[in-house]
């Protein structure tokens, strides 16, 4: 639809009861107006804590609901186990999305972790629509709270309140958490801190550039 500075987005986004197809592209009945820096397979499936809202709210005082940032999935925690959050989470997890149990051999989608989602102007815009507060994006992004997105490991179908589950960990130290503490830090650190990182093949590119410019030089 129009959006702010006379350009069109799809960042507005509404839940939907139907059950919609994923391809290595994302959910096929989303759309993205500016593909040049949304979408594609590195960013097929976005996905945003709601204790992200409630941090917004909570700090300036505003009601925007779930789905104003543009995610696609939202989830909520069950059985006691903790929520998916950038705490929580973790480069190179494999999630699935519906099935009978862990690894379930049928179309039941399957998701991969790779890499946070920058905050840019378009938040600022969207949620300035409500308010006058200025530069949210920057907030999020000091917090580490934008969420993630996904490559698409095992097309299929998805739909709302399928169970989800953990099916690969391979990098538990990689939290979203820890990756937006280095990436923000002022200071350089030690090479062991940061070379593990750079040897997680599915993170993307752009991730590791920061992070090698973050080494210390003897």
């Amino acid at each position: 639809m129009p959006f702010a500075r006379e350009q069109m987005s799809a960042i507005d986004k509404a839940p939907i009861k139907a059950p919609v197809a994923v391809d290595f592209m994302g959910l096929t009945t989303d759309e993205q107006a500016d593909r040049r820096h949304h979408g594609g397979p590195l960013k097929a499936v976005h996905q945003l804590p709601p204790a992200t809202y409630e941090k917004v709210n909570a700090e300036f005082g505003l009601k925007v609901r779930v789905g104003t940032l543009g995610e696609n999935l939202t989830t909520g925690a069950v059985n006691h186990l903790p929520e998916m959050t950038e705490a929580t989470v973790c480069i190179g997890d494999v999630f699935q999305y519906g099935g009978q149990n862990e690894k379930s051999d049928n179309d039941s989608v399957q998701l991969r972790l790779v890499q946070p989602r920058r905050p840019c102007y378009k938040i600022n815009d969207q949620i300035g629509q409500f308010t006058k507060v200025p530069n949210i994006a920057s907030w999020v992004t000091k917090q580490g709270i934008a969420g993630w997105y996904f490559e698409v490991v095992r097309d299929g179908m998805i739909d709302a309140d399928l169970p989800v589950y953990l099916i690969e960990r391979p990098y538990p130290f990689a939290t979203l958490e820890t990756l937006w503490q280095l990436t923000n830090a002022k200071e350089k650190f030690a090479a062991d801190i940061i070379e593990p990182w750079l040897t997680i093949e599915c993170l993307e590119n752009s991730w590791k550039t920061v992070l090698a410019k973050k080494i210390k030089q003897d």
